[in-house]
């Protein structure tokens, strides 16, 4: 049993070695562990820290290129190079290290294919209150959008078995942590969370700047990974809404018709028509987003059964650069 356990990385050279330190060598239940970073585009000493200290691999991107594809990079490589467990944390050591044994051990028993580290949000102190709320907001709509009971679903630190990396796919560009939650709720893979503890802060997030971006990404990434999964529910919805405003617009109307009093309210049944089209263009909208995700789900499969087929042909490098 191999785990490879990858960081992504930005500009980290005064926290990586932190980080890396904080790792386990050793694991009841695991064989053979390697380390991976992915340096995303990094300008600093990064890659000669962890070079330095003895990292297995690096995937390198010329230039900076984001949290999720940087997570997107590293999971597939991670499969290249023939990892049956893969563990992802940050490297400002935000994640206790020791924790990874909680992570990994549920996929062990063989009880979840994905695993995800739920911090102490109440108590972590460099939290302020109102990041508290959000975080806890969050978690709640991403719950509801991915019929699961994810309690912290902004947490990086999760673990994935093999057959689970081998069907995730992250297509936003800000973060991979709640697409994936709706991804593998709607997919109906086994996904469970486990307490962990949480360090001292290194450093400022810089995933987002202000609370106001963070809450805009975040619930554009929801809402984009819900109608990706279930845009026929989506727009079924979406077009109800007129369609019933219209209808009670039309029904008013034809009793002004029956009452003798229908000259005066023609706009009436200008505008109930109007409603009732665009609701109905909703459903043809959803109609047409639903084929669209079965075909999705084809090509999903493809992409399983050619990822499977890369991590048995692949010996992989030490080094790689995208």
């Amino acid at each position: 049993m191999k785990l490879i356990i990858q960081i992504p990385c930005y500009n980290e050279e005064k926290t990586l070695e932190v980080a890396l330190n904080d790792l386990p060598r050793h694991i009841e239940g695991i064989d053979e562990i390697e380390y991976l970073i992915i340096n995303d585009g990094s300008t600093d000493r990064t890659v000669e820290v962890a070079m330095k200290w003895g990292v297995h691999h690096v995937v390198s991107f010329t230039q900076n290129k984001g949290l999720a594809k940087g997570f997107m990079a590293g999971l597939d490589a991670c499969l290249r190079y023939g990892a049956d467990i893969i563990v992802n944390t940050d490297a400002d050591d935000q994640y206790c290290g020791e924790d990874i044994e909680k992570l990994v051990r549920p996929i062990l028993d063989g009880r979840a294919d994905i695993v995800i580290g739920e911090r102490p949000i109440d108590q972590t102190a460099h939290f302020s209150p109102l990041k508290k709320k959000l975080q806890h907001l969050g978690s709640w709509v991403v719950r509801k959008a991915s019929h699961t009971d994810i309690p912290d679903a902004p947490s990086g630190f999760r673990a994935f078995s093999r057959e689970a990396a081998l069907h995730i796919n992250v297509l936003n560009e800000y973060t991979y942590t709640l697409e994936t939650i709706v991804q593998a709720g709607r997919n109906r893979m086994a996904i469970m969370s486990v307490p962990i503890r949480t360090n001292a802060e290194l450093r400022p997030s810089r995933l987002f700047h202000s609370m106001f971006g963070y809450i805009k990404k975040s619930m554009l990434t929801i809402v984009r990974a819900y109608l990706m999964y279930k845009p026929l529910r989506f727009f079924a919805f979406l077009g109800l809404i007129p369609f019933l405003i219209g209808l009670i617009l039309g029904i008013r109307y034809l009793v002004y018709i029956f009452m003798g009093l229908a000259g005066g309210h023609v706009q009436s049944l200008i505008l109930s028509s109007t409603l009732m089209l665009l609701g109905a263009m909703c459903w043809t909208i959803g109609i047409q987003a639903d084929l669209i995700a079965a075909n999705r789900k084809i090509l999903e499969e493809v992409q399983y059964r050619l990822r499977r087929m890369d991590g048995k042909d692949s010996t992989g490098d030490r080094d790689g650069t995208v």
